[in-house]
């Protein structure tokens, strides 16, 4: 089983029990603002993310992981890589992203669970090149990319909800482990 300690965080593959608190954290709008449509999602709709997730994990070897808190044992949200299928003009290629509770933000966590998904990309699954899609005016996440040392590749649109996005990009030769 793929698990990644980090100072203050466990990112791990996903268990029955972090569905509802998983699904807490995407029914709520803040959180959500900036996903997709905007739009909330149920205990249903997070079930099947999460089995969508697990299964890019048998399929590509790489996935989503749960953020566990190290102190509490807490399921904080998750980070991981994905391929960014909703988007084309960037395949082929690897996306990193996050998602947090609220109560979890401006605490560093997702910059250094991010950081440690980055150093998985690069030394246990050979990437070269990792990309993050963040939505324009998502301050918080443009923040964690910059921390990332990820650099601006290209502005574009997403192909169903129009709304403008950022592709940003690094090339872990260079990153920083």
């Amino acid at each position: 089983m793929t698990e990644i300690r980090t100072p203050r965080l466990i990112l791990r593959r996903w268990y029955d029990d972090d569905l509802a608190p998983m699904a807490d954290i995407n029914a709520d709008p803040q959180v959500m603002r900036w996903i997709d449509d905007g739009s909330v999602r149920d205990l249903d709709h997070t079930a099947e993310d999460i089995e969508r997730w697990e299964e890019e994990w048998d399929e590509e070897g790489f996935g989503l992981f749960a953020v566990e808190l190290l102190a509490s044992g807490e399921l904080a949200g998750f980070t991981g890589l994905s391929v960014p299928e909703f988007l084309p003009e960037v395949l082929p290629a690897v996306a990193i992203s996050w998602r947090f509770g609220s109560q979890f933000w401006g605490q560093g966590y997702a910059s250094e669970a991010a950081h440690a998904t980055l150093e998985f990309a690069l030394q246990d699954r050979g990437l070269d090149r990792v990309i993050s899609i963040n939505r324009l005016g998502d301050d918080a996440s443009e923040n964690v990319i910059r921390k990332l040392g990820m650099v601006l590749e290209r502005e574009t649109a997403h192909p169903v909800h129009g709304f403008p996005l950022r592709v940003h990009s690094i090339d872990l030769t260079e990153f920083q482990a």
